[in-house]
This record gives C-alpha cells, structure tokens and sequence, in this order.
C-alpha cells in the first residue's frame, strides 16, 4: 500500500463550458412575445396541480403560502378545519374566500374576512395566533389555501358564506347547502 501523499490521482478532461469572455443572459421563455406574457409567466406556476384534490394537495403542500392573503386564508382553514377532511378544508377555505368575493358586508380581502369583529373564535385583535409552520396540519391547510384561491377544485358547499360546527345549533334562519365532517355550511 503506497501512502497517501504519494499517491498519483488519474488526470480526468474537464470540458470549458463557458466562454469566460462571454456575456451570460437569461433566455426568454417560449413564446414570450410582451412584457405582459413574461410578467404573468412569472406570476403563474410552471405546472397546474392536477388530479383530484388529495393528489392536488401532494403537490401544493408546504410551509410557506406565499403572500399575507394567502397566509391569512391558510390560518382560517387551519384553525377552523385543520382536523377535518380535505373536503371539510376546502369548504372553510371557499366559505372565507366566497366572502372576500362578495364584497358589501365582507372586507374584500382574506385578512379582511378573518379579522372582520366577532366572525372567527381563533381571531383576537388584530394578529393572528402563531402556526407550526413545519407542522403537515399548516402544510395541507397552505395547500388547500393555494387550491381555493386559485380557484383550481369546485367544493360542495359552492357560494356559502356562513358555516358553523355540528355540535352548536345557533338557530340561523338560512339556506343550508352542505354538511361536511363536523361542520354545517349555509347561504
């Protein structure tokens, strides 16, 4: 056995892939004719999530959401329905999300809606409780999140804006729409 120091290492032919006197630029995507089409190439996903909305939520699930909106909605879905279906998730999720759209008696924006006086138990003020954000609990419910607000799966409860658990029967004087886990939706 030869020592380490005199050993001889084999010379291995390292191709130059860059001219060092080369000016390096960013190719454009195809068929990126506007600055509009770069800049929505830029917004949108490479790939939509496809499939049904346990294969969806595989592929959307992760710590970060991505925006305060999407944060604000991933911690409504979460503490509202964190324990329930995916379903059940999604129906929170569109209910918070119907209520954004509908403008008039809601705030028009996610943080809007949470924060909204006397809508969500979890809401206390003007903050929002802390999350595990490593938790799969916070990762599906950003999942679901980025499901509803990209409008990419429909929901059974459709245009509900009210929902409430099954175990508090508050005597509402509405349409119900769905039932799904332990929550009753309503419009």
């Amino acid at each position: 056995m030869l020592p380490a120091a005199n050993a001889a290492l084999p010379e291995v032919a390292v191709p130059q892939l860059l001219d060092p006197q080369a000016e390096l630029t960013l190719s454009e995507p195809k068929g990126a004719d506007t600055q509009n089409d770069l800049d929505e190439a830029a917004v949108e996903p490479a790939v939509k999530p496809a499939g049904d909305l346990v294969s969806m939520v595989a592929q959307l699930r992760g710590p970060d959401a991505g925006s305060r909106e999407l944060e604000c909605l991933a911690t409504g879905i979460y503490f509202e329905a964190k324990s329930e279906p995916l379903a059940g998730q999604l129906a929170v999720g569109k209910v918070i999300a119907n209520r954004a759209d509908r403008g008039g008696r809601f705030p028009s924006t996610y943080c809007g809606v949470l924060f909204q006086r006397g809508q969500f138990s979890f809401v206390h003020g003007r903050s929002l409780p802390s999350v595990p954000h490593s938790s799969k609990q916070w990762q599906t419910a950003v999942a679901i999140a980025k499901i509803v607000d990209q409008d990419l799966k429909e929901s059974a409860v459709g245009d509900a804006l009210f929902f409430h658990a099954r175990y508090v029967s508050p005597g509402w004087r509405m349409k119900r729409v769905a039932s799904i886990g332990n929550h009753i939706f309503y419009r």
